[in-house]
């Protein structure tokens, strides 16, 4: 089955991580995909010591049934973005879906900092390239699918929540684009276009492998390391999420809001490439509970564990007693 066979893709920010899977899984649906991001053989971006390339990417999705075709593109750089669209529409004629995955902002993280104490150089840079570049390519990409009426254009962010993620640029880069996918979503009422955003859960990445020093082949070894890992995902969950909503001609009903790939999976269906249906969400609230039911002083790992929790749940009205109950343990 190739759901998306005669579909035009354009994943921006497909060198590896969430990017290459999504790309990938397009593929594997059978459709077109225009692979962009930096890094080339011989010709890794700036300051990124990772071996990964947008062509190993596009080979990729050819091998899994679509057809990869790799542009680098600096998406800071307004024109090399037009010039990509130009060359969709010149080679294709038509563009049915935008992926906006450009990041690299782990880098330029400072974690465990108060924002008064971030580095603005470092917290603008990453706002530069996780916010900047998906308005740059949205604003030109999106006008190929107003044209014919129809199109799905993805904003991929961190955490299907609206509270606090730890660190002031980070919250901010991740919650903007779930933001602009709002924004936009009701600029395109009545376009036939839909934008919305989508979040992967504990994503094995190529650099999350490597800190564990495991594979893709034996990423459980790492589970010993940190138990949590247990309910990582790979990058094909998410990119089947996105291959889902593509796929699926009532997706305007999700326009404007930001859905989990383990939510996304439970609806349609599909599964990871193990076989397993990891539920992040699912797994942090059941740790959580345990935490809470013990009653008991907090290790410090729990402590972490609650902090991040309580950030997440902050502006949910719902989790309000849960969010009571980690205050007091930890004020103790």
């Amino acid at each position: 089955m190739k759901p998306l066979r005669g579909r035009v893709a354009v994943v921006a920010g497909a060198t590896r991580g969430a990017g290459r899977g999504i790309a990938a899984m397009l593929g594997e649906a059978g459709a077109t995909v225009y692979c962009t991001g930096r890094s080339v053989r011989g010709r890794p971006a700036s300051g990124e010591d990772r071996p990964e390339t947008i062509e190993e990417t596009a080979e990729r999705v050819t091998e899994l049934g679509g057809r990869g075709v790799w542009v680098r593109v600096d998406h800071r750089v307004e024109e090399e973005v037009a010039s990509l669209f130009e060359r969709v529409k010149d080679d294709e004629g038509r563009l049915d879906v935008l992926v906006n995955d450009v990041w690299g902002g782990d880098a330029l993280t400072e974690w465990g900092q108060p924002f008064w104490e971030l580095s603005t150089e470092k917290g603008l840079a990453m706002l530069s390239q996780a916010v900047h570049t998906h308005i740059v390519t949205s604003r030109l990409g999106v006008p190929l699918m107003v044209e014919r009426g129809g199109g799905l254009v993805v904003e991929i962010t961190d955490g299907d929540f609206h509270g606090y993620r730890g660190n002031l640029f980070y919250d901010l880069a991740k919650a903007t684009v779930i933001r602009l996918a709002y924004d936009m979503a009701w600029d395109l009422k009545d376009r036939g276009v839909t934008a919305l955003a989508v979040t992967p859960g504990f994503l094995r990445s190529e650099a999350v492998l490597d800190h564990f020093g495991v594979t893709e082949e034996n990423w459980k070894d790492a589970v010993a390391k940190d138990p949590y890992f247990a309910e990582s995902e790979s990058p094909a969950y998410v990119g089947r999420a996105v291959a889902a909503l593509a796929a699926d001609p009532e997706v305007d009903a999700k326009a404007g809001r930001v859905w989990a790939s383990w939510t996304l999976a439970r609806e349609y269906g599909f599964r990871d490439v193990d076989g397993r249906q990891p539920d992040w969400g699912r797994h942090i609230r059941g740790a959580v509970a345990g935490i809470l039911s013990r009653g008991g002083p907090p290790s410090d790992d729990e402590r972490m564990v609650l902090r991040y929790h309580r950030g997440h749940i902050d502006l949910d009205p719902a989790q309000a007693d849960v969010a009571r109950r980690i205050d007091e343990i930890l004020a103790r």
